[in-house]
């Protein structure tokens, strides 16, 4: 066998086994479509074996040449990270004021002094918050995707949220019991994935992290004072199903139920810690007094996508966070920048092209307040999720990080992360076999009033 006959058996058998792998994996993902579409594809992998045993009666040259051929576009796609200029990271200087943020502007009430207070002190905001205020709202009967059943689950998950907050912060034991940073990490890293959560990492906390002062309930308009040097965030895992039915009424229930999986994990976790004899304070859904996704980040847990959601390399955007501060010593993680995600938003733009608010930016990320990001239309976003009363999610259900986590996706993210060149067909791939605006799935069957 020539060395051309050799690389033409070798790729033709590696597409073979991909697309079977890829078929495998779609059936058992109930996405036959997708299914289909690689089984189409297999004939690409026969042709290049059938060249290669059938060279006799083929030209050398025109073996040479395809042979020739697939090695550079082998070397192309696999050039390793390490032989390619790097992006640098972009640290934030500002704290920011939980007053600004929309889940704040959409408690104000008009003609209550905290109302006014807060539009004569940012006017800019008054006509914009007054569009989404004409909408149904969250969770509405008259909203674009009212369902009964999911939605009314939402508001009873949202509620066991609420029971928690009397429990995110108490006093500490009297006595303080003393065990080693490492065995403490190691033993509340353990619990917490024993606990449900999919990453767990752990920071020394800086002032970005903190807002400067409380937006919320009776929170509003405190100045927060940030004095625990740690932080502990972790993430857990929404499900695809309910995710890939965004923005319809799956998406707020999977939403509200995740955030309790969060706060029931956090609480646990700061209540040991304060039995342990150290303050601990734990941020859950409608009570933080940090940002969340920056304290994950440094944490090691990802990096701040375009969508503006944390970006994590086991399940993209396809999460939800919880943190827990405290000044128990424990030993942090090293924070290693990861740029293939940025670069890997930079080329794909999915998120952006379905968001039906449209405010996912198409551009590249600009320098906003010191900081290189892409800035999301948070007034158009909430705009849209009054409209439809759901907390949409469509970005995270097009975003090709956010499927499940198995051998073939898992490989896809390991080769995204280490060879910046295949980036961009990765994106292709996946327009190729998902579509580049993939279809909205009905909820699932159990959730429908009607069939």
């Amino acid at each position: 066998m020539t060395f051309s006959h050799f690389v033409l058996t070798t790729f033709g058998i590696g597409i073979i086994i991909l697309l079977v792998l890829m078929t495998v994996t779609s059936f058992r993902e109930k996405k036959p479509k997708t299914a289909y579409k690689a089984l189409r594809l297999l004939p690409i992998g026969l042709v290049l074996i059938a060249m290669s045993l059938l060279g006799a009666f083929i030209p050398t040259w025109v073996l040479n040449l395809l042979s020739g051929l697939l090695l550079v576009v082998a070397v192309y796609l696999l050039w390793p990270a390490f032989l390619m200029k790097r992006g640098s990271e972009s640290i934030p200087k500002e704290k920011l004021d939980e007053r600004t943020v929309m889940f704040s502007r959409n408690e104000l009430k008009p003609g209550t002094e905290q109302f006014e207070a807060y539009y004569k002190a940012h006017p800019e905001h008054k006509e914009l918050d007054d569009e989404f205020r004409k909408k149904p709202g969250l969770g509405s009967p008259e909203s674009a995707f009212f369902n009964p059943l999911p939605y009314t689950a939402s508001e009873a998950l949202f509620h066991t949220v609420d029971c928690l907050q009397p429990l995110v912060e108490g006093a500490a034991a009297n006595k303080i019991t003393n065990v080693s940073p490492d065995k403490a990490e190691r033993f509340i890293r353990t619990w917490m994935k024993k606990a449900g959560a999919v990453s767990v990492g752990i920071t020394g906390l800086k002032d970005y992290h903190w807002y400067s002062v409380g937006g919320r309930h009776e929170r509003y308009g405190k100045e927060i004072a940030g004095d625990h040097p740690i932080g502990i965030a972790f993430t857990v895992e929404m499900d695809e199903e309910m995710v890939r039915s965004a923005p319809r009424g799956s998406i707020i229930m999977e939403s509200a139920a995740k955030y309790l999986e969060a706060g029931v994990i956090a609480v646990q976790i700061a209540q040991f810690i304060r039995n342990m004899g150290y303050n601990a304070r734990a941020h859950i859904d409608g009570n933080y007094q940090v940002v969340c996704p920056l304290v994950a980040r440094d944490a090691g847990l990802g990096e701040i996508g375009r969508m503006g959601l944390l970006m994590t390399p086991e399940l993209g955007p396809r999460v939800r966070i919880g943190v827990i501060t405290t000044d128990m010593p424990l030993k942090t993680d090293k924070r290693g920048f990861d740029d293939s995600m940025e670069d890997f938003c930079e080329k794909c733009m999915k998120c952006a092209e379905n968001c039906p608010s449209s405010a996912i930016s198409e551009e590249p990320r600009e320098e906003i307040n010191g900081v290189k990001r892409w800035q999301i239309n948070s007034e158009a976003c909430f705009t849209y999720w009054c409209l439809a009363g759901t907390d949409c999610g469509r970005c995270m259900g097009v975003c090709p990080y956010s499927h499940p986590r198995n051998f073939m996706h898992n490989m896809v993210r390991w080769a995204i992360k280490h060879f910046p060149n295949f980036r961009y067909w990765a994106v292709r791939m996946d327009d190729l076999f998902y579509g580049r605006k993939p279809k909205m799935l009905k909820v699932p069957d159990w959730m429908r009033v009607k069939d």
